[in-house]
């Protein structure tokens, strides 16, 4: 275990370098436990850290049960439609509500002495409680709340108030890829699988197509290297598209039906974004693949990935593309969990940032590097956007051909 002060600003100085100067992260921040506690209260414990998709909490009457940062918390949605978060631990003495997802009939109630709540963590009764009446007031008794939100079919909480509104995270995205309606998109598939690899290293392999033609040779067919451009306005996440998806070799992810009333550049283009820290979305015209990152260990991460489509489609006809994405994915598992075993028992001074495929690695590390070092999310930096005017702004992306709307409009 490292003696490392990872709060400390010095460390990260390799870090904040300009992408042509800058360095990878130390080895020790994949597989040194001091740094992945660090950074489970840091970054996930102030985090805006997606917990499951909003399909899983659409009606009233489910219950889900989430971890962050080693806390757990309840999510529900009421008879009015509203949405909930709180903490799983009764005001009483502290005992875990719920184990795992459930049904609920319109009551939490806890195991050991039956209080009870309303699905908005209300406390509606104590039984017996006031047969010796007490002599003080014991002021409020509700749940903790947790802030919550939903967004296109991400479900994400937040357990720090001073970390800054999920409207100020996500930055322009919400107008970026408002041309999707991602809210009314349907799950068709969901699987978890455990990676041993620290969760940095799977969202960066997603971040870079600099591996693409090595790793995967059969993606590099239809999201080509010399199609690849830069996604990114300001805002916590990191982005490339793809334009023209292609399908001259392979048609396996073009095989679905499109959703309706896309714009030139959007029915044409994959959009790949990486929402810090935890999410890593690839939008296409007509199938969304979602990777929701859970941290376990320093080299131990789940990927829980749904698959979505912009309307319900027939049984089984996502399944070639589907299992595209998931032999993909098995590419990407496998390098990842090689560098793993190389960052641990090689652990060899970082080495250069490649400017023209790995900025949004910079960009990534430099959001990381903040919530490390910053003692209050209150006053996190979101990163800029990209200048589509400027070469220099915009490394590794030459002019794109049918630019999204919001860069032409910059």
């Amino acid at each position: 275990m490292s003696t490392v002060d990872w709060t400390d600003d010095a460390v990260w100085e390799p870090t904040r370098r300009p992408v042509t100067t800058a360095m990878c992260l130390p080895p020790a921040l994949y597989a040194d436990p001091n740094a992945f506690e660090v950074e489970r209260d840091r970054v996930f414990g102030r985090a805006w850290v997606c917990v499951g998709t909003a399909a899983e909490v659409a009606e009233p009457g489910r219950l889900l049960v989430r971890e962050i940062a080693g806390r757990s918390i309840l999510i529900t949605r009421d008879t009015d439609g509203g949405l909930h978060a709180m903490i799983n631990a009764c005001r009483h003495r502290g005992t875990e509500l719920a184990e795992a997802d459930c049904a609920v009939a319109g009551t939490i109630r806890c195991p050991y002495h039956r209080w009870t709540y309303a699905l908005d963590g209300r406390l509606r009764s104590t039984p017996l409680f006031d047969q010796v009446p007490r002599t003080d007031e014991p002021g409020d008794l509700d749940l903790v709340p947790v802030r919550v939100t939903t967004w296109g079919p991400l479900l994400l909480a937040c357990l720090d108030p001073d970390t800054p509104p999920f409207e100020t995270w996500i930055g322009d995205l919400d107008e970026r890829m408002a041309g999707y309606r991602l809210d009314t998109w349907t799950p068709c598939h969901e699987q978890a699988l455990d990676i041993h690899a620290n969760w940095k290293l799977v969202t960066e392999n997603f971040q870079e197509y600099y591996h693409l033609g090595w790793v995967h040779p059969e993606l590099a067919k239809v999201s080509r290297v010399a199609d690849h451009y830069r996604y990114q306005g300001p805002g916590m996440y990191c982005g490339q598209t793809t334009t023209p998806v292609s399908g001259d070799e392979r048609d396996d992810w073009l095989r679905l039906p499109a959703a309706d009333g896309l714009d030139p550049s959007d029915s044409v283009s994959g959009r790949f974004i990486a929402l810090f820290p935890n999410v890593i979305l690839s939008v296409l015209p007509n199938h969304i693949w979602l990777m929701r990152l859970d941290p376990i260990a320093p080299g131990l991460t789940r990927e829980t990935c749904t698959m979505l489509t912009p309307a319900p489609i027939e049984r089984d006809a996502h399944i070639d593309t589907r299992d595209f994405w998931l032999s993909v994915n098995a590419e990407d598992i496998d390098i990842v969990e090689r560098a793993q075993r190389g960052l641990t028992r090689g652990a060899v001074p970082p080495g250069p940032l490649s400017p023209r495929f790995e900025e949004p690695l910079n960009r990534f590390h430099r959001m990381l590097a903040d919530c490390m070092t910053l003692d209050s999310l209150a006053d996190l930096p979101i990163p800029a956007g990209d200048d589509p005017n400027d070469p220099d702004a915009r490394w590794g992306a030459a002019e794109n051909p049918t630019p999204p709307t919001i860069d032409i409009a910059r």
